[in-house]
This record gives structure tokens, sequence and C-alpha cells, in this order.
């Protein structure tokens, strides 16, 4: 059996985290006091319930109005600064030896804050957290779907403009209802010219065509969530019986699926865990990975995230080095430091934890 202290000791590979929705609740209480801000509740329990509460409607949209409170903290660098250190810690804390946290700088900016003073506030407090910690981190910056195509092309620029200092990829997320990520073309054609990595929100609040999009037009490297993908093929339990051509493709390219357990089951993408198709991807040997997408929201962490895993889905400590080794492969640094990772920290860690609980495997 796979105890949750087995699980929260190995070490972990977090590619889908949120900066703006992981926070600490006594932090968001603490930055709304220096700015005078109100808050819905004033003590930290409470603050947490009503994140909670509020994730947990069935619904994308009403999901993502707790955006508005963690967003309204965290415009002035000193307060950016220390999210992103804290955000390290906590990550830290729970296992995780490698992250990518993602977050839109154009959210940042409403205290008068520059694009680049946002993400170099967000630069130092992660370079805080590693050197306290050991953990590693690359950072994903995002546009938003529902704003205009200009502010995207002005986002993969900065990302590009920062690729030595930390940041690793490009992302778009929102709502994709009625925000097909083809409008953001002209951004994601400047990250493909610049050689560098795309992963795009697809397949969570819209249907196959939404991941077909973000692969076929606009060139992701990843695809975050791709719930739906499971709508492009016949399953039986976890017996997949045909596959279309676009999950063939995903399948047949080993291209990662960054799936977040919790979050989808709030959002009503997956009606419960035992029906999201989590297993049926990864028996049928897609490259799944799990993430936690919002640890504040979702009341989570990635420990949390892999038990749902064992107990709905039967996981092994074998699978959970398997999907783990995947992440790591799927991460957005250089292939030599993916491979010291692997080799040097995950392989060392799991064949530990497997000479604890069976010397003889």
């Amino acid at each position: 059996m796979v105890t949750m202290d087995m699980i929260r000791r190995m070490p972990k590979v977090e590619l889908h985290d949120h900066l703006d929705g992981g926070l600490r609740p006594s932090t968001i209480i603490e930055l709304a006091r220096d700015q005078g801000l109100e808050l819905p509740a004033g003590e930290p329990a409470e603050l947490a319930a009503w994140f909670h509460r509020g994730a947990n409607r069935k619904s994308l949209a009403l999901y993502l109005e707790g955006f508005a409170v963690s967003c309204a903290v965290m415009q002035t660098a000193a307060a950016i600064e220390r999210v992103a250190r804290e955000t390290i810690e906590d990550l830290a804390s729970d296992g995780v030896v490698y992250a990518e946290i993602r977050f839109a700088p154009i959210l940042l900016t409403g205290g008068g804050l520059n694009l680049e003073s946002v993400v170099e506030a967000v630069l130092r407090g992660m370079e805080a957290g590693r050197t306290a910690t050991g953990t590693e981190f690359g950072l994903i910056l995002c546009a938003m779907r529902h704003m205009d195509p200009s502010v995207s092309v002005e986002t993969a620029e900065l990302a590009v403009a920062y690729r030595d200092r930390g940041v690793v990829a490009f992302d778009i997320a929102g709502d994709e209802h009625g925000h097909p990520p083809k409008r953001h073309i002209e951004a994601f054609q400047y990250i493909r010219n610049k050689n560098f990595n795309i992963t795009i929100h697809a397949g969570e609040a819209f249907g196959p065509e939404s991941i077909w999009q973000a692969l076929q037009v606009c060139g992701a490297h990843r695809i975050g969530h791709g719930t739906r993908l499971v709508e492009d093929m016949s399953v039986t339990g976890t017996r997949i019986e045909k596959l279309g051509s676009l999950a063939s493709y995903v399948r047949d390219r080993r291209i990662p699926l960054e799936c977040c357990l919790s979050s989808n089951v709030q959002t009503g993408v997956a009606q419960n865990l035992d029906s999201h198709p989590f297993n049926a991807y990864y028996r049928n040997n897609f490259r799944v990975i799990l993430c936690t997408d919002n640890r504040l929201m979702s009341d989570t962490c990635l420990s949390k995230e892999m038990k749902l895993a064992v107990d709905h889905f039967g996981l092994t400590l074998r699978d959970l080095e398997k999907l783990t080794v995947n992440a790591m492969k799927s991460a957005f640094i250089g292939f030599n430091d993916r491979v010291r990772i692997i080799y040097d920290v995950l392989k060392p860690g799991f064949a530990k934890l497997r000479e604890e609980t069976n010397p003889n495997d």
C-alpha cells in the first residue's frame, strides 16, 4: 500500500501550478491589510474556506472568480516577490524537487508596475526560494484568451526576452468558451520562430477542437488538462476500444497531458474522480502527468493529487515513479538538466522508498 507519508517523502515534479492560485491565506490577509484592501473573510481558515467553496461550483468561469482576490494583493513588487518565494517554499515542503510555475504578468500591473518589473519580482522571489530549499524551477508566462491578441504578442516577446533568466515557456489561459487559441496566432508564431516552448490550456471547458487548435494551429508541445480528449475515443471502463485521429496523434507523438484531478471535478469537467479519464489515459499509454493547477482554490497539493490517484485508480509506487519520471522528461528545461534530475534525484529517491517498503524488490 502506498501511504500519504510515502508520497510526501518521494521526490516530485510539478508542471502545472498557477502562481496566483497557490497563495497562503495568511499571506493574503497580511498583504491586504498592508494595502488597505477588503477581503471576504478576515481569518486564514475562513478565507481558505471561502476560496474552496468558490471553486466547488462545477463551472470554470465561477472557479476563476477567486483570482480577482489573489491577484488584487499581488500588485506591488514586494508582494509579488514574497508570494513567489513562498510558492517555492511550499512546494519544497511537499517534496517537489522541480516545478514549473505559470502566471499572467498583465494581471499584476494594476498597481503601476510594468511587465518587466513583474517578471523580475517573480524571478527574485523564486530564486530566493530555490536558495533556501534547493527546489529548482522554471517560469511560464501566460497570455489571457479574452484579452486583445496584441497583449499576447507582448507577453510572448517578454517570455523570450527572459528565457536565459528562468522563463521556460509561453502559455495561454482563461475560459475557453468563445476564446479560441487561434485568435492569438501571431504570439504563437513568434514563440515558434524563436525556437521556444509552448503549453496551452485546452480540452478543459471546450472539446477536442480546442486541443486540435492548440496542437495543429498554435504548435503546443504540451496540453494543459486535455480532459476532453476522451471525447475523441471510445472507452469501456479503462479499455479504449477505438481512438480518433487526434487522440492517436497525441498518444503516438507522446504529447504530455497535464492532468489536474481535483480542479477538473470542481469545475465540472469531470463529474467525479471515478469518471475522470486520467486512468484510461494512463492505462493506455498516453503520457499523462499529475498536477495541482491551483493549490489554494482546490485545497490541494501534489501529494494529495497523487493520493487521490492511488485511492481511486489503484496506482502503485512504480506507477508514481513512472508518472514522475515522465513529468521530468516533459519539462521545459534543457535536456542535460532533465537527465541530471531524473538520475541524481528522482531515481535514487524512489529506490530508497522501495528499499524501505520491500527490500527484496
